[in-house]
């Protein structure tokens, strides 16, 4: 029995090296597994929208009061800055020029009018990819209005407005907002921003049902830097309550597709005043 004991210890260790040998292997081939299943979502995530991962594409900016300021160190933006066109451009039957002075006041933000369409007629995508930052609904002659505004990570923002019927998924996103109030558009932070991939639907319908006005707005800001127009001293001072837009205006006709940007500078301008007048276009 001595004996028999003495050879059952000498066993021990051998049967134990292989059990952890074996715990060793099937461990790591969980962890194996589990990297190349959590890739696949990434993937997934990425060519939804959802996420970004190429280098610095997670930086967003903000309005501080006094001036834009990025999250983290910017990437360079490309140059010249290529947007995609946000709308069917061959639909748009005349130009609003930003930089401007309307019936309604400045507009540091130019858009698209559709004469003769439907307002469901008109789709509005993403130009770049980019961050939602901040959105607002409100009631405006009669009808919910959507306003969004974007940031790309290199240092440029866009806004849209007097969007009329979202995609699903940008209504999930403003359903969280506070309820539409008569001529209140005071926006609501996203926190945190959401990024968004070009392409990507915002609204499948723009402008006022009630009013039968089928238009949007669309504005352009390199908030890199002061625009040329901030350092006329007049401007500065007739704009300083809205610095945060009227310092940061571009004309955004060149950003589009060269074909795109010679349609829309061939369209008849959109407001019957200030026509292709503009502080920003020259």
């Amino acid at each position: 029995m001595k004996k028999l004991d003495q050879k059952g210890f000498h066993l021990v260790p051998i049967v134990v090296g292989v059990v952890v040998i074996a715990g060793i292997g099937f461990a790591g081939w969980r962890v194996l597994s589990k990297d190349k299943s959590g890739k696949t979502e990434n993937n997934t995530s990425q060519s939804s929208g959802s996420s970004q991962t190429s280098a610095g594409s997670d930086v967003t900016w903000q309005w501080n009061g006094d001036r834009w300021e990025a999250s983290d160190t910017a990437p360079t933006c490309s140059e010249p800055m290529a947007f995609a066109s946000p709308v069917d451009i061959s639909k748009a039957t005349s130009t609003l020029y930003p930089g401007q002075q309307r019936s309604t006041g400045y507009k540091t933000h130019g858009g698209f009018l559709f004469y003769g369409s439907d307002n469901d007629d008109i789709t509005v995508t993403i130009p770049i990819d980019s961050h939602l930052i901040k959105a607002s609904r409100y009631i405006e002659q009669g009808d919910v209005q959507y306003f969004m505004v974007f940031t790309t990570p290199c240092g440029f923002a866009y806004r849209f407005d007097h969007l009329l019927t979202l995609s699903p998924k940008f209504q999930a996103i403003i359903d969280k907002l506070p309820e539409a109030k008569v001529d209140d558009s005071r926006t609501t932070p996203m926190e945190p921003p959401i990024a968004f991939k070009k392409g990507e639907v915002v609204a499948t319908a723009v402008g006022f049902v009630t009013k039968k006005n089928v238009s949007t707005d669309f504005g352009v800001y390199d908030i890199r830097q002061p625009n040329a127009a901030s350092k006329d001293s007049a401007y500065a001072s007739r704009h300083a309550d809205e610095k945060e837009f009227a310092y940061y205006g571009v004309c955004w006709f060149d950003l589009l597709p060269s074909a795109d940007a010679t349609i829309v500078k061939a369209l008849p301008a959109g407001d019957g005043a200030s026509g292709k007048s503009s502080d920003y276009c020259k």
